[in-house]
């Protein structure tokens, strides 16, 4: 197969605005090249992951990469790319969005499998976790957790901000005896770091067949299938049983409507983690979950994005 590479020109403060254009197309993942991220890469003791074309892009403008498959709806999708860039520039946010500047090129399915990789370097996730590409080279400092993983073309590497935001949780909330659900679980990263983190057992559902395959793999890699369902489908269909946590990667709106079923799925005490949430529908989570008088209720951003924490009182 062929697939575009869509390449929006922005600044730092429009990243997650951009990015945003391309998960409402249904792309999992992007290519985010900022050369603001230098400095924290320096400090990071991660190594050598500043690539040769982020040097030489040291204007402040950054560019959001996303694959689009080269098929009859594409030129659809490129349209709607191109008419909310124009729709964005020309609203006041009262920030810079840079100069929304759209190219594309073509590659096919072996050059991407291949070429996407090299921007995808080790890196802190939390406290904790570093999640590190199973090609990569690392050695871990004291106390740190290793989570190797190979996403696929069709899935994030597992270091957006939603992610950060649960694996933080994550570390706070597992404990050697907790079972843990995790829906939506596309890479598996989310049940892996809980794994890893001592959690007794988890069960990853998701009703995308690459994501369950995948997540299968990642799991073998990190050496935690043994202790983990993987589960295709759906959560009413495919999981029985309660849990200490459940973690939605998702987005709001299913997040909502999962609000009150899965309070049923809850060990008392237990604690559901909640993240896809852009801010501004923060607050709708919230009274959701308050109608379904769940107990302590905690929410933490990151850029653009919240997390929701509650107890299961």
């Amino acid at each position: 197969m062929e697939w575009i590479e869509v390449s929006i020109e922005t600044v730092h403060e429009g990243i997650d605005i951009m990015a945003q254009i391309f998960y409402e197309l249904g792309v999992q993942g992007v290519v985010i090249q900022d050369p603001a991220d230098i400095s924290g890469f320096e400090d990071s003791g991660l190594g050598e992951i500043v690539d040769d074309s982020l040097l030489n892009n040291m204007n402040g403008e950054v560019t959001i990469k996303g694959y689009l498959p080269n098929d009859a709806s594409f030129h659809d999708k490129y349209q709607y790319i191109k008419e909310k860039i124009g729709w964005l520039l020309s609203q006041n946010f009262g920030f810079n969005l840079g100069t929304g500047r759209i190219s594309m090129t073509s590659v096919n399915e072996e050059d991407w499998a291949n070429s996407w990789k090299k921007y995808f370097k080790p890196v802190a996730v939390g406290q904790r976790i570093v999640v590190k590409p199973t090609w990569e080279e690392y050695q871990p400092k004291e106390e740190e957790i290793i989570l190797e993983l190979d996403p696929g073309m069709a899935f994030g590497t597992g270091t957006h901000q939603t992610t950060i935001l649960c694996i933080r949780a994550l570390e706070k909330l597992v404990g050697p005896h907790h079972r843990v659900l995790d829906i939506g679980c596309g890479t598996g990263i989310l049940s892996i770091a809980s794994l890893l983190l001592g959690a007794q057992h988890a069960v990853a559902v998701d009703i995308d067949p690459d994501a369950v395959k995948i997540t299968r793999e990642n799991a073998m890699q990190n050496g935690v299938l043994s202790r983990m369902d993987v589960v295709h489908g759906n959560l009413l269909d495919k999981v029985e049983g309660k849990f200490d946590i459940i973690v939605a990667n998702i987005i709001a709106d299913t997040i909502i409507e999962l609000s009150g079923l899965l309070k049923d799925y809850l060990n008392k005490n237990g604690y559901f983690i909640a993240s896809g949430i852009i801010v501004d529908r923060l607050n709708d989570v919230l009274k959701a979950l308050d109608k379904e008088q769940y107990g302590d209720t905690e929410y933490h951003t990151l850029d653009e994005w919240a997390v929701v924490v509650v107890r299961n009182a």
